[in-house]
């Protein structure tokens, strides 16, 4: 990486031997093409995401960077998950780690991890309080997260959860049996319509009894448990000073357990598959809650084996969300940080972060990946629309935008405060249902094939001391997670 970075830096020097000194301002610390900076960027970004930011690198490279003095090289380290173990590693200067790189992507977790060990610049005295307004509110702050006003990460890209159903099958289906869009709009909704689809898919082999396929899957457990709680009146993390007490509810849990525990070991759920868009490829599921940003992975047909497969039109909507409960949506999409460095680097990192998310610029990676832009005049429908008339006109794209900015007006962003164990804690909130569910329905599963009948096998494990002994081991490993170390 860091020959390539030279490498560039060689180019830019060549580039710009008869271009000037350029500043932004007489309190700003200088920059020349003469003597450009090198930034290296680590982020998360794979498939159409790494292509869209590749593009804009690449512009900046040859337009503003050329013309300032800043080389920007960009790699992508995997998913979020190895990104931040590298940076993490990086931070910590554990054997064989590469070094920590001026720019990375980081959820506020991780973020706050890196800013414990004082590695983080404060880059709040590179941006006006002018250029701060333009971002959404929400963005700006989940970036203050040593609590004493300073800015530690810089809003680039987010998303929101968002309901993605395979409408060819979900129209075949609600015509045989009235099902109603207006059930989408709820997770109980969601399980009535799971257990219809369910029996209607299962009546059409009526030779063959208990073949019926599942309707729904979601991705990110963690948000489930997150925002369904405080959706529900629950904050199950309550922050402050960077130490979390641990809120486990049982009345807001057993909305959970029964809204996605029990439909799983019924076989109306299903998990299947890395992710969710996998399991609507093989058409097991026809409808899921992922990331905004994992629309570019939603299948355009079903392969139904080896050989035979047909296509399907996808629909979008709001992602369900508890009846009755309080309209938040989850806020997520990671920030970059930049790293704690010498003045100049520093703000050149700010430069490339400011003309990343100018509007059009922004819109223009929104729709290249699927996030949402982040400031707020771009989050507007008819600065989208004319990106996406620009881009190709993707209709996939102008689903998911339609749903985002709906559910963006109709609900208020929730992401909890960072603090110590964060991201521990969070897997915990990932794997712990997800790991009950999955063992309980190969329990079942077992027992009908040693001559059990389903619903009495069913009735076994769907009971009061079932739930309670899974909230029990819940409250025991998010306590252990949270003081860990």
């Amino acid at each position: 990486m860091k020959r390539n970075l030279a490498l560039l830096l060689c180019a830019a020097l060549v580039a710009a031997a008869l271009a000037g000194c350029a500043g932004s301002g007489d309190d700003m610390p200088k920059l020349d093409p003469k003597d450009p900076v090198g930034l290296e960027i680590w982020h998360y970004y794979n498939g159409p995401q790494k292509e869209a930011f590749d593009a804009l690198v690449s512009e900046f490279n040859e337009t503003v960077g050329q013309e300032q003095g800043i080389v920007v090289e960009a790699f992508s380290q995997g998913n979020v998950n190895e990104l931040a173990d590298k940076v993490l590693d990086a931070a910590e200067k554990k054997v064989g780690a590469e070094e920590i790189p001026d720019i990375f992507a980081a959820y506020a977790d991780t973020a706050y991890q890196i800013d414990k060990i004082g590695l983080l610049a404060d880059i709040s005295p590179y941006l006006t309080e002018e250029e701060l307004s333009a971002y959404r509110p929400e963005f700006v702050e989940e970036g203050r997260i040593s609590g004493d006003g300073t800015l530690k990460i810089f809003p680039i890209a987010k998303s929101v959860e968002l309901l993605m159903v395979n409408k060819t099958d979900w129209d075949k289906f609600a015509s045989a049996t009235g099902a109603s869009e207006e059930d989408l709009k709820t997770m109980e909704g969601i399980t009535k319509l799971s257990r219809s689809y369910y029996e209607y898919t299962d009546a059409l082999t009526p030779d063959v009894a208990g073949d019926g396929k599942a309707f729904f899957g979601r991705d990110a457990m963690a948000n489930y448990m997150i925002i369904g709680n405080r959706q529900l009146g629950v904050e199950i993390f309550q922050v402050e000073g960077g130490e979390a007490t641990i809120n486990v509810d049982e009345q807001a849990l057993r909305r959970l357990w029964d809204n996605y525990y029990v439909p799983y070991i019924h076989g109306w759920f299903s998990d299947e598959g890395r992710f969710r868009s996998d399991a609507a490829h093989t058409g097991s599921i026809i409808a899921l809650v992922g990331s905004s940003a994992s629309v570019t992975y939603f299948p355009s047909e079903v392969q139904m084996d080896d050989v035979n497969t047909y296509p399907i039109d996808m629909a979008v909507y709001p992602a369900p969300s508890f009846a009755d409960g309080e309209a938040f949506t989850v806020q997520q999409g990671a920030g970059m940080c930049v790293t704690k460095s010498d003045e100049r680097t520093e703000y050149a990192a700010t430069v490339f972060l400011k003309w990343f998310t100018e509007s059009e610029r922004n819109a223009a990676f929104s729709v290249g990946s699927g996030y949402l832009p982040v400031t707020t005049a771009a989050l507007k429908s008819e600065v989208l629309d004319a990106a996406l008339t620009a881009s190709g006109n993707n209709e996939g794209m102008r689903l998911t935008f339609g749903a985002a900015l709906e559910q963006i007006d109709a609900n208020t962003f929730y992401t909890p405060a960072p603090f110590v164990h964060g991201n521990d804690c969070r897997a915990v909130l990932e794997n712990s249902l997800t790991e009950k569910c999955q063992a309980d329905r190969q329990a079942i599963l077992a027992a009908v094939e040693a001559g059990g009948e389903l619903d009495e096998v069913i009735a076994g494990f769907d009971t009061d001391e079932n739930f309670g002994a899974w909230v029990s081991a819940l409250n025991e490993a998010l306590q252990n997670a949270s003081k860990e170390g």
